[in-house]
C-alpha cells in the first residue's frame, strides 16, 4: 500500500502547515495499522478508538 504523497507533502502534515482531511486520515490509519483516534492524539493505544 502506498500513500501516494511526496516528501514535501508529508513534511507539511508533520509540521502542521497543512491538515489532513477524512480520506487522508483513513489512509494514514490503514497504512500504519492504527486508529484515527491515535493519529489525532485522542488515545495512547494505537488499536483502540475512544
Amino acid at each position: 500500500m502506498d500513500l501516494f504523497l511526496n516528501q514535501n507533502s508529508i513534511s507539511r502534515y508533520e509540521t502542521g502547515a497543512r491538515e489532513a482531511g477524512y480520506e487522508l486520515l483513513i489512509r494514514f490509519a490503514d497504512y500504519y495499522d492504527v486508529s484515527i483516534d491515535y493519529i489525532l492524539y485522542r488515545t495512547n493505544n494505537p488499536k483502540t478508538n475512544c
